[in-house]
């Protein structure tokens, strides 16, 4: 299959590529961010507290996070289909041995081993996608790639709960392991890695980071993770622990929610091609989470219809964002630095999720959902000021 995929039809067969590039980063995401879905579960099987069981569900967080830029510069170096198939296999491979090893502490292991793999498909994956799309189509596909966040934990959260309920925690683990090892194939067979502009140029591209404009999108994009990972990890286990719902129903109500995510990323790429600005939509849709979260902390303490709506906004609006910060960072970047800008991009957004999640834990214990939801409202806040709307250009990623 790869052999049809030459460079002169390429430009036809694009989409596939991008098809394939969806499907390879669903799948890892299932597994690693999807496994908050898990947390009522591992705290009634382990016997453990809030804090405990949300330092676990981000343990392939860890992995992600210090593994990023190296992979990042591997798909620079060796190209995107050999870097993402090999994480595939290896976030499949470790995800099965979690499942199947006894013990917290050798879970948590395989999980970060999991996540360091599965770090290899958001930095080339987001590569592959962006080297074949002209800057006029770019922020559309790059939001369509970036609904395989809501993918993913669409999956996990319509198949993880009710297998955990029937057979434990750990064999919920095989579903998105089995499915990395799976998507693998397609991976190794249909992607094909963009063109390149000469090997002589680099010397000539200069670093990026000599501009303050590219930390600002990391830094931006960073603070508006707060939200949105609070939602992914936190919003199962507030509606089962806070208004009385039954864990697998929320499972399949959050999963409905995730086709308004994935919706929102692709309508803000589209909006960004439209106003040939990737800066302008992020710094609104900034905002717009701020409001969501403080509608979700105003609902705990008003009615439990209104903090259902809040926990709803947030989930949707707080990733529409991503494909926005992605598909700036490489342009900004340029063909040669792209790999570790999204590296270092990933990097930024994954250690806020791996703190985030603890801290907001802790923050619930002492304070209260209300007052710990509404001081989370600052990181949307903070975004807005940081995002660099003015003398944005919108520059080539590909050859």
């Amino acid at each position: 299959m790869a052999a049809l995929l030459t460079q002169t039809g390429v430009g036809r067969r694009r989409w596939l590529i991008l098809a394939v590039a969806v499907a390879a980063q669903s799948a890892t995401t299932s597994l690693v961010y999807g496994l908050s879905f898990l947390m009522p579960f591992l705290r009634a099987e382990e016997n453990l507290s809030l804090a405990q069981a949300g330092a676990i569900v981000v343990a392939p967080v860890l992995g992600v996070l210090l593994m990023l830029i190296a992979w990042g510069a591997a798909a620079d170096r060796f190209g995107e289909r050999v870097v993402m198939t090999i994480g595939m296999v290896g976030t499949g491979g470790a995800g099965l041995a979690a499942a199947a090893v006894p013990g917290i502490a050798a879970l948590v292991a395989l999980l970060v081993v999991a996540g360091a793999f599965s770090a290899s498909i958001g930095a080339a994956g987001g590569r592959a996608v962006l080297g074949w799309f002209g800057a006029e189509e770019r922020g559309l596909a790059m939001g369509i790639r970036q609904t395989c966040l809501p993918i993913g934990v669409g999956i996990a959260a319509l198949t993880m709960p009710p297998v955990a309920a029937e057979w434990g925690y750990r064999a919920a683990l095989v579903i998105p392991s089995a499915l990395c090892l799976a998507t693998a194939v397609l991976v190794a067979m249909a992607l094909l890695d963009p063109p390149r502009p000469p090997a002589r140029d680099v010397a000539r591209s200069g670093s990026p980071y000599r501009f303050a404009r590219l930390w600002r999108v990391h830094l931006a994009s960073a603070l508006l993770v707060g939200p949105q990972f609070i939602a992914a990890t936190f919003a199962l286990t507030y509606l089962v622990s806070e208004q009385g719902w039954n864990p697998v129903t929320a499972g399949a109500a959050l999963a409905a929610v995730q086709i308004g995510g994935a919706a929102g990323r692709i309508g803000a790429g589209l909006w960004s091609d439209r106003v040939a600005s990737r800066m302008r939509p992020m710094r609104i849709i900034a905002g717009a989470a701020a409001v969501a979260m403080l509608v979700w902390a105003a609902g705990d303490v008003v009615a439990p219809w209104l903090a259902t709506v809040g926990v709803i906004a947030v989930m949707i609006v707080s990733v529409t964002d991503n494909g926005l910060g992605f598909t700036a960072t490489a342009e900004m970047a340029g063909p040669f630095w792209a790999g570790r800008a999204l590296g270092v991009q990933n990097t930024g957004q994954n250690g806020m999720a791996l703190a985030i999640a603890p801290l907001f834990a802790v923050a619930v214990t002492s304070i209260g959902w209300p007052l710990a939801l509404a001081l989370a409202a600052a990181f949307p806040l903070a975004a807005m000021v940081l995002t660099p709307v003015r003398g944005e250009t919108l520059e080539p990623v590909g050859g």
